[in-house]
């Protein structure tokens, strides 16, 4: 396994077919990247909106909501550049399976682990996917492009598990972190590899 893998916690690599085909479908990838910036904005908000007295999540995540944003309108200005048009959201099937594993009912609060747990699990598959980017398309100037953004995601990676670790057990975080890891590790094992999406 990439040592770089391992870095973020991930149990899975990218399949290396991934990069290649991102490049084919250079377009595509950045439709897709648009929305999932839009929708990472959303996330943020979400979570303020459901949890307004932890006073750290909202002060943490706000700034988080104008980034997010911000790489959304990046995203769009380089497909503007190039001549593609944003194109329709697809639905997002990796996150969709994530949502699935989360637990439902009870006390709001048992819920707000697993949300910043699968929000930590999808910036850390989307910093990997973008250094794979950064180091294996061709153009140089899409390389320094997705590079600033995997600098990005990783610290939003970070700052999600230390978000649980704030309001919850460490050891409990732990536990749940290593259960998450292998539930997004068989997710992606079984999805097909395609380059036409992020995740």
């Amino acid at each position: 396994m990439s040592s770089k893998v391992s870095i973020l916690g991930l149990k899975l690599p990218t399949d290396p077919r991934w990069v290649n085909l991102a490049a084919i479908t250079l377009d595509e990838i950045l439709t897709d990247h648009a929305f999932c910036e839009q929708k990472a904005a959303t996330a943020c908000i979400s979570l303020i909106q459901r949890y307004p007295g932890k006073t750290r999540l909202v002060e943490e995540l706000a700034p988080i909501v104008t980034e997010e944003w911000g790489h959304f309108r990046q995203v769009l200005a380089e497909m503007k550049k190039r001549g593609y048009p944003l194109g329709r959201q697809r639905k997002d099937l990796y996150v969709n399976e994530l949502l699935k594993h989360a637990k439902k009912g009870g006390h709001p609060d048992d819920q707000l682990l697993d949300q910043l747990l699968i929000c930590a699990l999808i910036e850390a598959r989307s910093c990997e996917r973008f250094r794979l980017l950064s180091e294996g398309l061709e153009d140089d100037y899409m390389k320094n492009f997705y590079y600033k953004f995997m600098v990005s995601e990783a610290g939003h990676y970070r700052l999600f598990i230390d978000l649980a670790n704030e309001y919850f057990d460490e050891e409990r975080v732990r536990n749940r972190w290593q259960e998450w890891l292998k539930i997004e590790a068989d997710i992606l094992a079984n999805m097909d590899v395609r380059g036409d999406r992020m995740h």
